[in-house]
């Protein structure tokens, strides 16, 4: 179950799912099987599903986490390629924050 701002407990329900499945096949990331009410996943949907999850773990949440610094850190003392895209792409979002008001 899930609060709402009105103190109110909902659950999901058939609808909810409804709506969500609607969503998903919308956006082709999963497709009915035949004349069933069961559904698989597009192999293109399963990869925009991955991908999201990555963004999400792996930059969005560091991100929000390193908007406000305690303390400077510093870099790795053997840096791997990954981390100097990691660092432009922290450099970016950060850009993209400021430009949204979201980092002062």
């Amino acid at each position: 179950m899930c609060a709402h701002g009105n103190g109110r407990h909902s659950q999901y329900g058939p609808r909810h799912a409804a709506y969500d499945l609607k969503k998903l096949r919308g956006k082709h990331i999963v497709c009915r099987i035949g004349h069933t009410r069961r559904y698989e996943p597009l192999a293109s949907g399963l990869r925009a599903m991955a991908a999201l999850v990555v963004l999400r773990n792996k930059a969005i949440k560091p991100l929000l986490a390193t908007a406000q610094p305690l303390h400077p850190t510093r870099g790795a003392p053997n840096p791997h390629p990954i981390d100097a895209h990691y660092h432009a792409l922290k450099l970016a979002m950060q850009g993209v924050f400021h430009e949204l008001g979201i980092v002062a």
